[in-house]
């Protein structure tokens, strides 16, 4: 017989609880990330301590919850019923520990499973908790989930609730950096989701008093609305919708129990199938799934007793039954939606005429494109056989089950030298590369029709997969890679052009960035530091001392492979792109890539900042 490693009992290892999180994060909290993504590990850890905070709300269990960051380390406080204060070590640092299984004390919260709370005390370098109710409190700290310090039950006359406050652990969450406009945004999600309730964080005061209405307003500009949000609420059910002017997209906000479901599901399906339904039974006709949709913006939020979601992070609904004596949640979509949506119409002649030009508009439009549309699919099948242009990965953003999915990247570089230096050095299961051919087309103010007409525009949408929309998007982060040069800086602006132009969801939803490349390299004999700008080199050499080589890269492909592996492995630094509401998008266009040759000059000569080197 050949010779096999002994199987034995020595072989077999429990791991504690901690143990098990911070040897397995991603199964936890999803991918880890340094804060550039808003769904990178530390976001995750903060929504894991709000979640709690939440549910004591929706249970009616104080009306504020105070936030605040300061040198990473995170605070929040809630006004709640407080954890009982016998129970305040084993709900932080227990496995399956928790209110929530008892479900007549949590009718529809989110955090189940009783897992959030340790994770993020495991994986925090620091993680203090302190409950407060009837007059006493309790205070227990941690270290990487270790508990240092547990004093006796005090006397208190602090305001009832809890107290959390942690730090993530660096050695897990490499160089991370917490970016306030993510942290803002998923605040504005809870207020949405919660109307009546006020978050406080860093001292500016978040509230909203129309829900889902509110949050279709903040994220877009009303200018660009065909008609008013309709807006429409019900048991356990709450929907906006409205149509864009100008944008051919789709967008969708989805949630579950107050959580953002990214990735949709079965009740993002079903709000889809019950719009198009409804439209269709209202004028009496047969319009294309696609033209209905065509521009949508809309957001659903339902109530669901004890959810099931396809992953611990929760992004995604698999639940078919609402619970309790309620229909499916199919059935509880379709018959809230074709009974309100549809008597809206009937009271809002205006609206109903606005939606159906809007459909007829975008039937013609398809028909135009479908001819087009035909070859250019042929064009791409061929060359997606021998496509030079994509070198693709292994694991992608829709592999559900794979815990690498989130780590999903394109980069989109230009020229031969750059992309090459990437490809040697790219993790091949992670990582793939787009080439483009020199400078892409100015797309600014062109129909949609270009995207199928330029080969280019054409092979990057089937390479990202979204002609369809975003929801069968292939990688979780698309990452512009240029030179850091003049003409890199415009390559760069005309994809931002194509993608805001198209696709602006891929932007909202923060899927866009851009690679920043170190400008300077500073070396002595033992050591190498990668600096990126003047500062970052000034203090590497008074580090490295007198005796030191600069070498300054004029480009991407100056840098060779072994050294690249270095600036998009663990300590990538990417700068998202982000677009607010106060930005009209067609104004951006409009001042940047338009023709306003004089207005674009003055902004120039105003804004110019000439750096003058001693040297």
């Amino acid at each position: 017989m050949p010779n096999s490693t002994s199987y034995t009992e020595e072989n077999i290892r429990s791991l504690d609880w901690k143990e098990h999180i911070r040897m397995r994060p991603g199964m936890y909290i999803g991918k880890l990330g340094d804060g550039s993504a808003s769904d990178d590990g530390i976001y995750i850890l903060l929504k894991e301590i709000i979640d709690n905070s939440i549910d004591e709300f929706v249970m009616g269990a104080g009306k504020t919850i105070e936030i605040t960051l300061k040198d990473n380390i995170i605070k929040v406080r809630d006004y709640g019923r407080g954890i009982p204060l016998g129970k305040v070590v084993d709900v932080v640092s227990k496995m399956n520990t928790g209110g929530k299984y008892d479900t007549r004390a949590f009718k529809k919260s989110v955090g189940l499973n009783g897992v959030g709370t340790k994770a993020v005390n495991a994986l925090s370098s620091s993680f203090r908790v302190e409950s407060i109710r009837d007059g006493q409190s309790k205070i227990v700290n941690f270290e990487l989930g270790e508990m240092i310090d547990s004093p006796p039950i005090e006397e208190s006359s602090k305001r009832k609730g809890t107290l959390i406050i942690f730090q993530p652990d660096s050695s897990i969450f490499k160089n991370y950096k917490f970016r306030n406009e993510y942290i803002a945004k998923m605040i504005k999600y809870y207020v949405y989701l919660n109307p009546g309730l006020t978050i406080i964080f860093n001292g500016e005061k978040f509230r909203s008093e129309n829900g889902l209405k509110d949050l279709i307003e903040d994220n877009n500009n009303i200018d660009d609305f065909l008609y008013p949000v309709i807006h429409l609420q019900g048991d356990d059910i709450e929907i906006a919708i409205t149509h864009n002017k100008k944008h051919y997209s789709e967008e969708y906000y989805s949630f579950v129990n107050g959580q953002n479901t990214s990735q949709g599901g079965t009740h993002l399906s079903s709000f889809k199938e019950a719009i198009v339904k409804t439209i269709r039974d209202f004028f009496k006709k047969n319009y294309d799934s696609s033209d209905i949709k065509k521009s949508i913006i809309s957001a659903i939020s339902i109530k669901v007793m004890e959810p099931v979601f396809e992953s611990q992070t929760k992004t995604k609904l698999g639940s078919t039954e609402m619970g309790g004596s309620l229909p499916t949640v199919r059935s509880h979509i379709i018959d809230f939606i074709s009974k309100n949506l549809d008597n809206f119409l009937h009271k809002n002649s205006k609206v109903a005429e606005a939606i159906q030009k809007k459909i007829i508009q975008a039937e013609k439009e398809r028909k135009e494109l479908s001819g087009i549309r035909k070859l250019a699919r042929e064009r791409a099948k061929k060359s997606s056989l021998h496509n030079k242009k994509l070198r693709d990965c292994r694991v992608h953003l829709g592999d559900m089950s794979n815990e690498r999915r989130l780590e999903s990247t394109i980069f989109i570089t230009e020229g031969d030298s750059a992309s090459g230096s990437i490809t040697k050095s790219r993790d091949v299961n992670t990582q793939a590369v787009f080439s483009l051919r020199g400078k892409p087309l100015n797309s600014y103010s062109m129909t949609k029709k270009i995207v199928y007409e330029n080969e280019e525009f054409n092979l990057l949408q089937a390479a990202l997969n979204i002609e369809e929309g975003i929801e069968k998007l292939r990688y979780n982060k698309i990452v512009i890679a240029t030179d850091a040069d003049v003409d890199g800086m415009h390559i760069r602006l005309l994809i931002i052009t194509f993608f805001l132009q198209f696709f602006p969801e891929l932007i909202k939803e923060g899927h866009l960035f851009i690679l920043q490349t170190p400008l300077f390299r500073v070396r002595n004999k033992k050591e190498t530091a990668y600096c990126y700008s003047e500062n970052e080199k000034s203090e590497a050499c008074d580090k490295l001392g007198l005796k030191v080589e600069i070498t300054r890269f004029k480009g991407l492909g100056e840098i060779s492979p072994n050294e690249f592996k270095n600036f998009i492995g663990d300590s990538i630094r990417l700068d998202p792109v982000i677009i607010n509401k106060e930005t009209s998008v067609e104004d951006l266009l409009a001042f940047y890539m338009g023709k306003n040759t004089p207005d674009r000059q003055n902004f120039i000569i105003e804004n110019l900042k000439v750096s003058i080197d001693s040297a």
